[in-house]
């Protein structure tokens, strides 16, 4: 056995499909860095961040010194690429997501949909200026789009306005779910142009003049990630932190599609890590005198989530192998959203249900993590019955959104 596939084995046990052989061995190379600074410097107090709703601190930081989009070693035996692999990317999503369904969450938001609204939207001067520094995390950010009244129909009803006087913009209006508004250093905040009803975006810091930023208590899922609620009144924006790329919804529509795939990634990582989470529990938990493990009903659960990991994972390897060829399908990411989401769910539900009262306590087990994040991964980034409906239009050729 090489050494690449000794530590294959030793990072992807459940994945009995051998999806990762794929990579190359500077890409485990990386991904072992990556899993063992989780271990190491996070997984002690990840259940007690979860239900206390904090970030871990030095997460961010870490996660940039992997260099996951400038690693030389993701460019090793690729020569002429510019990206890191798309299959490199959804083990990087995976092998976090497996870890902690927030703190992929809230990674993905500054790496997917964040960086990816500057590197889309932005101007040749705009992108030199922040891809660098949003890269290397110098810089962070989030995506403010959502509203207080405006989720899956944010396309006919964005009502934060953008209004140019001379050469300013005065923004005015609310954004709601903004995952990491409040530790982002820029973010990109959607307006509708008050003249034309076009949507452009503009780069707004928290601490500047008329911008509020609270953050939302209470919630049930993702609790680490800091959701926000972000007031604007009458804050001046420069025309030229406007990004000059972002025109229409169709712009915006083609940052979500490039990251929904990010989202299938994520799911299928929650799988795995629901698997492991009820795999360590049912070894150690005794009942009637043995270990549950014995038994043939908890057996045939732990039989039915390795299974719905196992199509989770092939449907994002092949995900991954039309990306990386340009094959790039709206219906294809929303298939492998919805459903990865939806086996997600399920595979949680029965873990969950295999621990018993234990597998409601946070702070002690981590299958409590896994089944609570599950709900809001079911709906984030385009819910289930969205992502139903844009493969429903393709199939009939009839739009039933409204």
């Amino acid at each position: 056995m090489s050494h690449k596939e000794e530590m294959l084995k030793e990072l992807y046990p459940e994945d009995i499909m051998n999806i990762s052989k794929g990579l190359t061995d500077g890409e485990v190379k990386v991904l072992k860095q990556l899993d063992d600074v989780l271990e190491s410097k996070f997984r002690k107090d990840i259940n007690r961040h979860w239900a206390d709703a904090t970030i871990p601190e030095g997460f961010f930081e870490e996660m940039g010194k992997l260099q996951y989009f400038t690693n030389p070693l993701l460019f090793e035996g690729r020569e002429g690429a510019k990206t890191p692999s798309q299959l490199f990317q959804f083990f990087l999503s995976y092998t976090i997501g497996r870890f902690d369904v927030s703190l992929i969450t809230l990674l993905g938001v500054h790496q997917g949909l964040g960086h990816n609204a500057f590197l889309f939207g932005g101007s040749k001067v705009q992108v030199a200026k922040y891809i660098p520094k949003l890269q290397s995390h110098e810089l962070r950010t989030c995506f403010a789009l959502t509203e207080p009244d405006h989720g899956s129909d944010v396309a006919g009803g964005l009502e934060t306005v953008a209004e140019k006087k001379g050469d300013k913009w005065i923004i005015n209006g609310s954004k709601k779910w903004i995952g990491g508004a409040n530790v982002a250093d820029v973010m990109p905040v959607f307006a509708v142009n008050k003249e034309t009803g076009k949507p452009h975006c503009f780069v707004i810091r928290p601490e500047q003049e008329g911008v509020d930023i609270e953050v939302l208590q209470d919630k049930i899922a993702l609790r680490i990630v800091p959701n926000a609620l972000i007031t604007l009144k009458n804050v001046e924006v420069s025309e030229d932190e406007r990004l000059q790329n972002i025109n229409s919804f169709k712009d915006i529509a083609k940052i979500l599609y490039s990251t929904r795939a990010g989202v299938a990634y994520m799911a299928t990582g929650g799988i795995a890590g629901t698997l492991r989470a009820t795999l360590d529990y049912v070894k150690q938990r005794k009942q009637f005198g043995k270990s549950i493990s014995h038994y043939q009903l908890v057996q045939e659960k732990l039989a039915m989530i390795q299974g719905n990991l196992a199509q989770a994972m092939s449907t994002c390897a092949a995900l991954a192998r039309m990306q990386e060829h340009g094959e790039y399908d709206e219906v294809a990411t929303s298939a492998a959203k919805m459903m990865n989401a939806l086996r997600y769910r399920e595979s949680a539900a029965m873990g969950r249900g295999i621990t018993g009262g234990n597998g409601i306590l946070a702070g002690e087990y981590d299958i409590a993590r896994f089944f609570s994040d599950a709900e809001a991964v079911y709906t984030y980034e385009g819910t289930h019955e969205i992502n139903a409906l844009v493969i429903g239009r393709a199939l009939t050729g009839e739009s039933a959104f409204v």
